[in-house]
């Protein structure tokens, strides 16, 4: 009897194992949701960031054509000024010596040619009468000649002494900001002093300079229409200026220059953009964030969180048959923010997973979870990139 019991035990058990087992293999295959997205092809605007160094259209140094002490100033450091404005006046008293000198001088040469007249008038009839000789004649013509010539040279001293003391009155050559102001009243200044007086900055319009590496420029000018650079650079969009502060600046400009070389020793290229300055919120000397946009045609943009790395790869899941998943090797043409750009590696109308990649194995089934079109065909779509 405790035998067939213990048989009996067993069984039972050996039914209940049996019957327990294919639920448990059911719950561990039950496939489980996963976001999808099906891949379509867009136009994609990629805004790059790049600094920027803020000048103004013009900045123009304020320097002393002559030796003096600065005598007066009119103008303060910031001012708002002109062209034709008086700035500075130096002393002047050396220059107006000069200028009386020169103007003495020139009366001397009018004498000096008013006697060597005189005398070829006097010999010319006597040459002619054969008292005296043809030489004397000559002698005289040259003596006025270079009478005459010397009247010429203090005619020059004159105008150039005349100029010198115009330089005296410094004025700006255009209209803009004055800049710092290094010297006082009473300061010696000239020529070939290192600071200048002042500068004066033209900033109705501003230019943004930034630089752009090889590789960057390369991509960029191919991603414009033209056969020319300088059709090239008419094709360029507009671009944008964040200010130090991380405001946006509310006028946009355009590139107006790309430096014909390379920088051999960083790999980089100059740009130079203009703004215009209305308001005259820009300056000299500021700082800035240029944000140039570049358009990508008929490309596949995807979030980072869709794709994982194996061995130096990058890779997705792509939803096949039976909704089973395999492991498909993508390649990356431009990582933005978040997202990246696949330039190989997928075919539009492709379904691949979009999240939760961690939780799957190759050839697991799934249940789809559509998200909606990555991006509908023929859409534009902007990212922005803190590169």
């Amino acid at each position: 009897m405790k035998g067939n019991f213990k048989i009996i035990i067993g069984m039972a058990l050996l039914a209940l194992s049996s019957c327990g087992q294919p639920e448990k293999t059911q719950m561990a295959h039950k496939a489980a949701p996963f976001q999808v997205q099906t891949i379509e092809k867009s136009n994609v605007t990629i805004y790059k960031k790049y600094a920027a160094n803020i000048e103004g259209e013009q900045n123009v140094e304020i320097r002393s054509k002559v030796a003096g002490f600065i005598e007066k100033i009119y103008i303060d450091e910031g001012a708002t000024v002109k062209k034709g404005q008086l700035l500075f006046k130096l002393s002047a008293e050396t220059l107006n010596q000069q200028l009386n000198a020169a103007k003495a001088n020139i009366e001397v040469a009018k004498s000096q040619v008013e006697v060597a007249q005189v005398e070829l008038e006097k010999i010319s009839p006597l040459v002619q009468k054969n008292i005296v000789s043809s030489i004397e004649l000559k002698t005289a013509s040259s003596k006025l000649n270079a009478a005459k010539a010397q009247l010429s040279v203090a005619k020059a001293n004159y105008l150039n002494a005349k100029e010198n003391l115009e330089y005296t009155i410094i004025t700006s050559p255009v209209d803009g900001i004055v800049g710092s102001i290094p010297y006082k009243v009473g300061s010696l200044v000239g020529r070939t002093e290192v600071q200048p007086l002042t500068t004066v900055s033209d900033i109705k319009n501003v230019y943004a300079y930034f630089t752009m590496n090889e590789k960057q420029l390369l991509e960029f000018i191919r991603s414009l229409n033209g056969n020319s650079m300088t059709e090239k650079i008419k094709q360029m969009p507009a671009v944008e200026l964040y200010l130090a502060d991380g405001s946006l600046y509310t006028n946009k400009g355009r590139i107006e220059t790309i430096n014909g070389m390379v920088n051999p020793r960083t790999g980089s290229v100059n740009y130079r953009a203009i703004f215009p300055n209305p308001d005259r919120l820009l300056r000299n000397g500021n700082s800035g964030t240029i944000k140039l946009p570049t358009q990508i045609s008929s490309a596949i943009l995807l979030p980072q969180k869709s794709t994982f790395e194996l061995q130096g790869k990058r890779f997705v899941y792509v939803v096949g048959t039976e909704d089973k998943v395999s492991s498909k090797e993508v390649i990356v043409s431009e990582t933005v923010g978040d997202q990246i750009i696949v330039q190989s590696g997928l075919k539009s109308g492709e379904v691949i997973v979009n999240d939760g990649l961690i939780k799957l194995r190759e050839g697991m089934q799934i249940i789809p979870n559509p998200i909606g079109l990555a991006v509908q065909q023929g859409s534009n779509k902007e990212v922005l990139s803190d590169k």
